[in-house]
């Protein structure tokens, strides 16, 4: 059956590459973006607007008043519901050994039929119980989610969407030390040996009492391995009364469960129990309307306490309904679901999903088995972040790195590829594709075979991957959408705690297949939706593209940075968004909503960018991390960060400046296999990636330091960073960067106070060492 495709909106057959967004004339004020020329259709939508601000050149600005949009999230289940009883929604692998664990090796499948009946049998059983009072008593009726992504989560989510509750997702891993805010991030690493891909996954810390007490969740649904934690934590949550289990547990386990909860004074229910108490006291589900509220989302801070984002039916149904125009996905579309839920990303992404009655997979919750799942399920959806994208990227390039025919042969389809991409936006090569790419095979230990396996490792069928949630190097976007353009016949995966081998085959008409690697940008305030790039454009890379149809944007001086709308050749500035996606209030907390949102609706965004003359958006500095040295001079921290980390060397870095130093110092944290060559080269001795003892010892060589200096040195120069950008001196460390040690947040940011905490007997002893006279 095919998708349910009403609310797909296709590309015209012809894209204006050259206007991607156009502003509304007669809004240019003093210090803000504007013009007073547009195309025909701005001039219709003029009277509705009063400030200066761009928007999409194709389809305009939309709402909740346009025609056939998706204004509640309701409506988003029952348009996939449409498509389809029978179809298969959500699935996972099926545990078939727990000693040792074991999973199924094919995925099981709910149908939409089946979640249907599923979430109206929670949905009910919840509004009984706030009902007749067993849970409830705050400003909304808020339920929280504590689990990793399966199909339990999306079917709770959408059990609450149905009766008008309130989600209040929690981050699925808990720290030692955590007491305030739950978050989980993605941080996953592929790293490459020359005959293996290996994929890890930080242990992370996260908190979740002040999240419980400041949304008052009087009932959460949590997997079994963080009840005794929600139990532990009861007696500081006194507003919290039921527990419901959601994952399936022995029934010794239960017993003891009950009798724990039952000593707190808390109702306990396995997610089978409630569901019967729903289906006893069912009722029909209670229509939503687009404003009132559909969840609360907790921000993550990169100095401060994280903020709870108030977002309505409308705008995250219209923020779903804005990525329906231009999706392009086969009638078996599958979205691998392996980016935490709790993110407004992930949310999103599987939103649009469900809206055209897609399949969603879920990864086993074990990283190390991420690409043994992805290869089951073989997805066309890879939404991703550029973490994961750019270990991808440095692996391969690795992979390349070698003398003679093969690295040649390497190296001249990457350059003939690139070149084809910027002149026409095409992703494919006949000579090439066939010649190295196809017959990767041929070359078994060829530099093709490993960096080009990617689109098999994946399971060979993916068409759409996205990169969001923080920048991405054009370097690494140009080479991914050739390298996932191209087909290999052949992997060989060597993971960590398991081997598979697979075959990709695909026929030559899959060779026709179009992939789309589209960058995006978009922050939780906004539901992940402010901007999204255009497919097969030939100069995209380094842009987050033009505004999505369901809002406009603009851009506002920064003069302390230097940057103004009236630069050429393009203006730049802090970028502001606003439309029916964007939110209006961070939960009981009016000093930050006074400081992020104006009395015009737009929300601040804290990024600087430039639209260029296309009318695309290139995201190019931070306005809150930028410090001025000793000598006058502003710097943008992140932005050096993002450059630095593009490099194969760079696994984590975290750059710190002082007003009263006249240089950068870093923390950085090298990839094991890259110091590893580096610490034999330079040292004499052959020291493997396994050798963390050697590894640790070669960080605090000097020889090994002035090395990676220089790399990083060179590093800047090719990518034009002026003298006092450069990085002076650096602390080289094993230990990551993590939610756990409180220096990162869960979307993978840096949490500077805290990172300059960490290690500022480090900074200090690098600042002590004084400026090196020449690098």
């Amino acid at each position: 059956m095919p998708l349910s495709t009403d609310k797909i909106v296709p590309w015209p057959a012809v894209l204006p590459y050259d206007k991607q967004a156009v502003p509304v004339p007669g809004t240019k004020r003093p210090g803000q973006t504007g013009t007073s020329r547009a195309s025909d259709f701005v001039v219709i939508l003029v009277n509705k607007v009063s400030l200066a601000h761009y928007r999409n050149s194709l389809w305009g600005l939309i709402d909740e008043h346009t025609p056939n949009s998706l204004v509640t999230l309701d409506q988003i289940f029952a348009d996939g519901l449409k498509a389809g009883k029978d179809r298969p929604f959500l699935g996972r692998r099926t545990i078939i050994s727990n000693n040792p664990l074991k999973f199924s090796p094919s995925y099981t499948w709910l149908t939409y039929g089946e979640v249907d009946s599923r979430r109206r049998y929670i949905g009910s059983a919840l509004h009984t119980l706030f009902q007749d009072g067993t849970i409830g008593g705050g400003e909304f009726q808020t339920v929280g989610i504590w689990a990793p992504n399966c199909p339990e989560w999306q079917i709770v989510d959408l059990a609450l969407q149905a009766y008008q509750k309130v989600s209040v997702s929690l981050y699925d891993t808990l720290g030692k030390d955590s007491v305030a805010y739950s978050w989980r991030p993605a941080d996953f690493f592929f790293q490459n040996t020359c005959k293996t891909f290996v994929l890890f996954n930080s242990v992370l810390d996260s908190s979740f009492l002040l999240s419980i007490d400041h949304a008052h969740l009087s009932i959460v649904f949590a997997t079994s391995d963080h009840i005794p934690t929600l139990l532990k934590a009861a007696p500081k949550v006194p507003m919290l009364k039921a527990i419901v289990c959601m994952d399936v547990v022995s029934p010794d386990a239960v017993k003891l469960l009950r009798e724990w909860t039952a000593t707190h004074g808390l109702l306990f229910k396995e997610l089978a129990e409630l569901e019967d108490f729903g289906k006893a006291n069912l009722i029909e589900p209670i229509p939503a309307r687009p404003d009132i509220v559909a969840s609360i989302c907790y921000t993550s801070g990169t100095t401060n306490n994280p903020k709870g984002v108030v977002l309505t039916h409308k705008n995250l149904a219209l923020a779903t309904h804005s990525n329906m125009f231009g999706l392009q996905l086969p009638q078996d579309a599958c979205l691998l679901s392996y980016l935490p839920l709790a993110h407004i990303y992930e949310r999103i992404c599987e939103l649009c999903s469900i809206a055209i009655g897609g399949r969603i997979g879920y990864y086993t919750g074990d990283p190390l088995r991420l690409l043994e799942d992805a290869q089951i399920l073989r997805p066309n959806f890879f939404p991703s972040v550029p973490r994961v994208l750019n270990r991808v990227y440095q692996a391969a390039m690795v992979g390349g790195n070698i003398p003679g025919i093969k690295g040649t042969l390497f190296k001249k389809a990457i350059q003939t590829k690139l070149a084809r991409l910027h002149q026409t936006g095409e992703v494919t090569h006949v000579f090439w594709d066939k010649l190295v790419f196809r017959k990767a095979s041929q070359f078994s230990h060829s530099p093709c075979f490993y960096a080009l396996k990617i689109q098999a490792v994946l399971g060979g069928q993916i068409q759409l991957v996205t990169s969001g949630s923080a920048p991405i190097s054009p370097e690494v976007m140009d080479f991914l959408k050739i390298a996932f353009a191209c087909e290999v016949t052949e992997v060989s995966l060597h993971g960590v705690s398991h081997f598979c081998r697979v075959r990709a085959r695909m026929s030559e008409a899959s060779l026709n297949i179009q992939l789309h690697l589209l960058n995006r940008y978009g922050m939780t305030e906004n539901c992940a939706t402010t901007c999204k790039g255009w497919p097969n454009d030939p100069t995209s890379s380094g842009t987050v593209g033009p505004p999505q149809p369901v809002n406009e944007v603009k851009l506002i001086d920064v003069p302390a940075m230097g940057y103004l709308s009236d630069d050429k050749p393009n203006p730049r500035g802090e970028l502001c968004v606003r439309g029916a996606n964007c939110f209006k209030v961070y939960y009981k907390d009016e000093k930050n909503t006074r400081e992020t949102v104006d009395d015009e609706g737009w929300i601040h965004t804290g990024d600087v960018a430039e639209i260029d003359s296309c009318g695309r958006v290139k995201i190019i500095d931070r306005v809150k991390n930028i410090m001025k040295l000793a000598q006058g001079e502003y710097v943008a921290l992140e932005k050096i960060e993002n450059l630095y980390s593009s490099t194969p060397l760079v696994a984590q870095i975290y750059v710190h400046g002082d007003s009263l130093q006249s240089y950068l110092v870093a923390v950085l944290v090298p990839d094991p296999i890259q110091l590893s060559g580096i610490v034999s080269k330079v040292t004499g001795k052959n020291v493997s990636a396994e050798d963390t003892a050697a590894l640790s010892i070669a960080c605090k060589d000097e020889r090994v330091v002035s090395h990676v200096l220089g790399l990083l040195t060179k590093v800047a120069q090719q990518n034009g960073l002026k003298g006092f950008e450069t990085i002076k001196r650096v602390h080289l460390s094993l230990v990551p960067f993590s939610v756990e040690n409180n220096t990162l947040t869960p979307t993978m940011k840096i949490r500077r106070k805290d990172a300059y905490k960490l290690y500022k007997a480090e900074i200090d002893a690098l600042y002590a060492l004084g400026e090196p006279s020449k690098l």
